[in-house]
Protein backbone atom coordinates (compact mmCIF):
# COMPACT_ATOMS: atom_id res chain seq x y z
CA UNK A 1 0.00 0.00 0.00
CA UNK A 2 1.74 3.38 -0.97
CA UNK A 3 -1.15 5.45 1.17
CA UNK A 4 -0.30 9.37 1.92
CA UNK A 5 -1.77 11.30 4.82
CA UNK A 6 -2.29 14.99 4.32
CA UNK A 7 -2.23 17.12 7.35
CA UNK A 8 -4.57 20.15 6.66
CA UNK A 9 -4.25 22.89 9.77
CA UNK A 10 -4.01 25.60 11.60
CA UNK A 11 -3.46 26.79 15.37
CA UNK A 12 -7.24 25.98 16.04
CA UNK A 13 -8.24 23.10 13.92
CA UNK A 14 -6.93 19.94 11.66
CA UNK A 15 -7.75 17.75 9.45
CA UNK A 16 -6.17 14.19 8.49
CA UNK A 17 -7.04 13.01 4.90
CA UNK A 18 -5.40 10.38 3.72
CA UNK A 19 -5.18 8.55 -0.50
CA UNK A 20 -4.82 5.28 -1.17
CA UNK A 21 -3.25 5.77 -4.22
CA UNK A 22 -1.89 8.57 -6.26
CA UNK A 23 -5.03 9.08 -8.80
CA UNK A 24 -7.27 8.42 -5.30
CA UNK A 25 -9.41 10.54 -4.34
CA UNK A 26 -9.11 11.92 -0.55
CA UNK A 27 -10.64 10.47 2.26
CA UNK A 28 -11.29 12.01 5.46
CA UNK A 29 -10.12 10.17 8.58
CA UNK A 30 -10.12 12.37 11.67
CA UNK A 31 -10.72 16.18 12.18
CA UNK A 32 -9.18 17.62 15.50
CA UNK A 33 -10.59 21.17 17.14
CA UNK A 34 -8.67 23.26 19.17
CA UNK A 35 -11.01 26.15 20.58
CA UNK A 36 -8.03 27.46 22.88
CA UNK A 37 -5.99 28.47 20.06
CA UNK A 38 -8.81 31.19 19.10
CA UNK A 39 -8.99 32.55 22.54
CA UNK A 40 -6.57 35.83 23.56
CA UNK A 41 -4.16 35.56 25.30
CA UNK A 42 -5.77 37.51 28.18
CA UNK A 43 -8.59 34.84 28.06
CA UNK A 44 -6.30 31.51 28.45
CA UNK A 45 -4.26 33.34 31.41
CA UNK A 46 -5.12 32.68 34.60
CA UNK A 47 -2.43 33.95 36.60
CA UNK A 48 -2.60 37.24 38.32
CA UNK A 49 -0.05 39.82 37.45
CA UNK A 50 3.02 40.58 39.66
CA UNK A 51 3.45 37.07 41.07
CA UNK A 52 6.57 36.61 42.29
CA UNK A 53 8.68 33.75 44.28
CA UNK A 54 10.59 34.24 47.01
CA UNK A 55 14.22 34.24 47.22
CA UNK A 56 15.34 30.48 47.93
CA UNK A 57 18.30 31.61 49.55
CA UNK A 58 16.66 33.68 52.21
CA UNK A 59 17.65 37.55 50.61
CA UNK A 60 15.35 40.36 50.69
CA UNK A 61 14.76 40.25 47.37
CA UNK A 62 12.23 38.49 44.87
CA UNK A 63 12.96 36.47 41.35
CA UNK A 64 10.36 36.75 38.90
CA UNK A 65 9.60 33.88 36.41
CA UNK A 66 9.93 35.16 32.90
CA UNK A 67 6.74 35.67 31.00
CA UNK A 68 5.50 32.81 28.85
CA UNK A 69 3.05 33.47 25.59
CA UNK A 70 -0.35 31.49 26.77
CA UNK A 71 -1.56 31.38 22.88
CA UNK A 72 1.81 29.49 21.78
CA UNK A 73 1.49 26.58 24.79
CA UNK A 74 -1.90 26.19 23.72
CA UNK A 75 -0.61 26.12 19.82
CA UNK A 76 2.29 23.86 20.92
CA UNK A 77 -0.38 21.13 22.79
CA UNK A 78 -1.90 20.94 19.83
CA UNK A 79 0.51 20.50 17.43
CA UNK A 80 1.78 17.61 19.90
CA UNK A 81 -1.89 16.21 19.68
CA UNK A 82 -1.60 16.65 15.44
CA UNK A 83 1.47 14.80 15.78
CA UNK A 84 0.40 12.13 18.65
CA UNK A 85 -2.45 11.61 15.69
CA UNK A 86 0.09 11.01 12.74
CA UNK A 87 2.20 8.61 14.48
CA UNK A 88 -0.79 6.10 15.72
CA UNK A 89 -1.27 6.60 11.81
CA UNK A 90 1.78 5.53 10.36
CA UNK A 91 2.21 2.91 13.49
CA UNK A 92 -0.66 0.97 12.51
CA UNK A 93 0.19 1.37 8.85
CA UNK A 94 -3.01 3.67 7.32
CA UNK A 95 -0.06 5.54 5.52
CA UNK A 96 3.64 5.42 4.77
CA UNK A 97 3.98 8.74 3.96
CA UNK A 98 2.36 12.21 4.78
CA UNK A 99 2.53 15.84 3.65
CA UNK A 100 2.25 19.01 5.90
CA UNK A 101 -0.34 21.67 4.92
CA UNK A 102 -0.04 24.44 7.48
CA UNK A 103 -0.13 28.69 8.19
CA UNK A 104 2.67 29.63 9.35
CA UNK A 105 3.79 30.18 12.39
CA UNK A 106 1.77 27.23 13.47
CA UNK A 107 3.61 24.56 10.20
CA UNK A 108 6.71 25.61 12.72
CA UNK A 109 5.19 24.15 15.67
CA UNK A 110 3.80 20.98 13.94
CA UNK A 111 7.46 20.47 12.38
CA UNK A 112 9.10 21.31 15.92
CA UNK A 113 7.09 18.22 17.34
CA UNK A 114 7.71 15.56 15.17
CA UNK A 115 9.88 12.75 16.29
CA UNK A 116 12.87 10.95 14.06
CA UNK A 117 10.18 8.31 13.10
CA UNK A 118 7.60 10.83 11.87
CA UNK A 119 10.44 13.15 10.02
CA UNK A 120 11.60 10.21 8.02
CA UNK A 121 7.54 9.60 7.06
CA UNK A 122 7.11 13.81 6.00
CA UNK A 123 7.19 14.15 2.20
CA UNK A 124 6.62 17.98 2.39
CA UNK A 125 5.54 20.61 4.61
CA UNK A 126 3.64 23.56 2.75
CA UNK A 127 3.55 26.99 4.33
CA UNK A 128 -0.64 27.75 3.51
CA UNK A 129 -3.55 27.60 5.37
CA UNK A 130 -6.63 25.54 3.64
CA UNK A 131 -9.02 24.86 6.48
CA UNK A 132 -11.34 27.02 5.29
CA UNK A 133 -11.94 24.85 1.64
CA UNK A 134 -14.10 22.02 1.90
CA UNK A 135 -13.48 18.24 0.28
CA UNK A 136 -14.58 19.29 -3.41
CA UNK A 137 -12.30 22.23 -3.51
CA UNK A 138 -9.87 20.96 -1.09
CA UNK A 139 -8.81 18.46 -4.12
CA UNK A 140 -7.19 21.07 -6.68
CA UNK A 141 -6.03 23.05 -3.57
CA UNK A 142 -3.71 20.58 -2.54
CA UNK A 143 -2.45 19.79 -6.14
CA UNK A 144 -1.99 23.17 -6.57
CA UNK A 145 0.00 23.60 -3.52
CA UNK A 146 2.21 20.80 -3.75
CA UNK A 147 2.74 22.47 -7.35
CA UNK A 148 4.07 25.19 -6.07
CA UNK A 149 5.90 23.88 -3.36
CA UNK A 150 8.12 21.76 -5.87
CA UNK A 151 7.05 18.42 -4.38
CA UNK A 152 4.17 17.52 -6.42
Amino acid sequence: MNAEAYVIANAAQARLMVRSDPDGPLRPVVTLEHPESRLTGHELATDRMGQGLADQRGGAGTVYEPKTDTRRKEHARFAREVAQHLKSGLRAREFERFVLFASSPFLGELKAVLDDELRRALRAAVDVDLTSYEHRDLEQRVADALKTAGAG
